[in-house]
């Protein structure tokens, strides 16, 4: 029998101070979502840092946890949000950004059909200023993705993956068996994702899931971000990571 606790999706967002006057437009997303008879959303946020700007733009919904912690990166915050994360699935969902009517429901639906799925993925656009989106002309056909398929990508596209990492929902216990996101300064859910390729298949939905904000505060729009340096580190400790989960020989397989 299903349990209450295996029926509930978790949604889990950092938030820093710049950035938290987009999280009623997440909400308004969240609440728009259809769930399968008996499932409900968990939305836990977690503050990177610990200001007075942010809480204001909470919304006061039961459904809603809120915390602060030490500024750390958003990879950080994600992880001490799971301390909150009373739900067998969790989605990720950045501050900034916008889920499409329906992205929660076909994330448990593929959960549903194919047991043996550990994380899934689906399309974005970026949502651009002016309102317009623009989509991605690399994206996979729809269904599984196999153990290695993204790390081979991602070495053969100058460390760019087919599959966005902002539209992830893992299985808890495998996010909890990784240690959550990398300890980088950025790329960390990149790094995530590697590794959840490294030791499991995963799913890829064609239908847009995702709004991806494109804003000048963003983190990925910040000079640091393009570092030649600090990224080739970023690459070099993520590519090591997956390498090292792959010579161990480890493989997830999701409780029947």
């Amino acid at each position: 029998m299903v349990t209450t606790l295996q029926q509930r999706i978790v949604v889990l967002t950092a938030v820093h101070a710049p950035g938290a006057y987009h999280l009623p437009d997440a909400y308004e997303s969240l609440k728009k979502q259809q769930l399968p008879e008996g499932w409900e959303w968990q939305w836990v946020i977690q503050e990177d840092g610990e200001t007075d700007e942010v809480a204001q733009y909470v919304p006061d919904d039961p459904r809603v946890s809120f915390a602060q912690g030490r500024r750390g990166g958003p990879g950080v915050a994600r992880t001490m949000g799971l301390a909150r994360a009373q739900g067998e699935l969790v989605k990720v969902l950045d501050a900034d950004d916008m889920l499409t009517p329906g992205a929660l429901a076909r994330d448990i639906d593929v959960f549903t059909r194919e047991p043996d799925i550990a994380w899934t993925t689906s399309r974005v656009l970026d949502a651009l200023p002016d309102g317009s989106t623009v989509g991605f002309d690399g994206d996979p056909e729809e269904g599984p993705i196999e153990r290695g398929a993204v790390h081979e990508h991602w070495q053969a596209h100058d460390y760019r993956a087919q599959v966005h990492p902002a539209t992830l929902c893992i299985r808890r216990d495998l996010l909890l068996a990784l240690g959550g996101w990398m300890a980088l300064p950025a790329s960390e859910d990149t790094g995530l994702l590697l590794a959840l390729n490294a030791v499991s298949r995963g799913y890829f939905t064609r239908e847009v899931g995702l709004l991806y904000r494109k804003w000048p505060g963003q983190a990925t729009n910040q000079a640091a971000h393009a570092h030649k340096g600090e990224r080739e580190g970023r690459m070099a400790v993520v590519d090591a990571r997956v390498r090292q989960l792959v010579a161990l020989g480890w493989r997830y397989s999701p409780e029947s």
